[in-house]
């Protein structure tokens, strides 16, 4: 057993692969060879990571998620049971693609909720919010609440993840009282 980290005996490690201190990786999981995981993170049941994915500190990926090579998750993101990440625009089982993998990025704080699907190619914003079942195929703005199919923009979100309502262009967070600021269709804590 690892003293850096926890690893439970049905997952897989892969030799080469760097685990950062005080991550906890649980039942049925592969860590691929060249995948890097940060600190203090939690990877549910039966998450796989592959090559060349860089997954930041306090990240929990709950059950039943693939994380793909090329996808980037920063640090503190959520990602929901179930949810989806592609890496691929238009995959054929009979023509290998992996030169046409296309890099998908969840930016610091972002959350992902379950059963979501991430078209590769597309940025998460930080502290964005994807709800539940949505597919995102284009980029999701910084603090923005998004849904559907396809993923629409609904509203903005703070950091503690409460809706923003913005009286002129100013707004504060319900839970929290942090205040934010809307220029440019863009938000940004102040």
């Amino acid at each position: 057993m690892n003293e850096q980290f926890f690893q439970h005996p049905t997952a897989i490690v892969d030799a080469g692969a760097v685990i950062g201190a005080g991550t906890k990786i649980w039942h049925f999981c592969h860590i691929m060879p060249r995948a890097e995981i940060g600190s203090n993170c939690i990877l549910g049941q039966n998450v796989f990571v592959d090559n060349n994915t860089r997954i930041g500190n306090g990240v929990k990926i709950q059950n039943n998620v693939s994380v793909y090579n090329g996808v980037l998750v920063e640090d503190d993101v959520f990602l929901g049971p179930s949810m989806v990440f592609t890496n691929v625009i238009n995959p054929r089982s009979f023509i290998e693609r992996k030169q046409e993998f296309k890099p998908t990025v969840v930016r610091k704080g972002a959350s992902i909720g379950a059963n979501a699907t991430i078209v590769c190619g597309v940025e998460i914003g930080a502290y964005a919010l994807v709800g539940a079942g949505s597919v995102v195929t284009k980029n999701v703005p910084p603090f923005a609440m998004v849904y559907g199919n396809p993923a629409e923009q609904r509203g903005w979100i703070s950091k503690a993840g409460h809706s923003l309502h913005f009286a002129g262009d100013t707004a504060a967070c319900p839970g929290t009282g942090e205040r934010y600021r809307l220029i440019d269709n863009r938000v940004q804590s102040i």
